[in-house]
């Protein structure tokens, strides 16, 4: 029988990197990565509707940096730098509040991604917007679609949602794919995202893949 594998973790070590990366010392390999379950989680939701691609940590001695990734770095960063402050006062804050340890320098760095809609993350989140601002599924995904492919660094997309689509009475699936999707290619660069759109009469689950080419290593 097959087995449904995470795009992600299945090309760990190949094309994919950790996005928590640090060593453990003195035992504190659990309080670490509770800590960055915890605060990603947080961080996903204080965020959400920010178009944000990937939240990456990273642990020296000293510091603890986390990385947000966004296509929209002026609403995070704010005028004058007020967002990112009011951002880095509010994770040492939750920091304190999971009763994890407080680095001694916290650095908070936001990077602008230049293909949006090359992005899994950011297009569930197009899609979100648009099912919650009550616009038809079908015309949601359509538009989606034509939008990602119309990048000329995506080879492939497919969307799933699934719930009380319509506001029927019953839920279901509907899946929309454009493209190719090679999930058994180790070396093909996937990019996956799952996102829920919060409606009146439930949530619609949502699910994106993107395809954009194969990587090969640099010899």
């Amino acid at each position: 029988m097959t087995h449904s594998v995470h795009p992600y973790s299945h090309r760990l070590g190949i094309i994919r990197d950790w996005q928590s990366r640090w060593f453990g010392k003195g035992g504190k390999y659990q309080e670490f990565l509770k800590a960055d379950v915890l605060l990603r989680e947080y961080l996903e939701k204080r965020l959400r509707g920010m178009y944000v691609e990937s939240i990456d940590m990273e642990r020296g001695e000293n510091f603890y940096r986390i990385i947000i990734k966004t296509s929209r770095p002026g609403m995070l960063i704010g005028r004058a730098g007020e967002g990112a402050t009011k951002l880095k006062m509010d994770i040492l804050k939750e920091l304190k509040r999971l009763g994890a340890a407080v680095p001694k320098e916290l650095k908070v760095d936001i990077e602008e991604i230049k293909d949006p809609e090359s992005h899994a993350a950011i297009v569930a989140d197009m899609v979100a917007e648009g099912l919650e601002k009550r616009f038809p599924f079908r015309r949601v995904l359509k538009q989606t679609v034509e939008k990602v492919m119309a990048n000329k660094n995506v080879l492939g997309i497919k969307i799933t949602i699934s719930g009380r689509l319509g506001g029927a009475e019953m839920s279901r699936t509907e899946s929309t794919k454009q493209g190719q999707i090679p999930l058994q290619t180790l070396r093909a660069d996937i990019d996956y995202a799952k996102e829920k759109a919060i409606l009146s009469y439930g949530a619609i689950g949502i699910k994106v893949w993107i395809y954009r080419g194969e990587i090969f290593a640099n010899k």
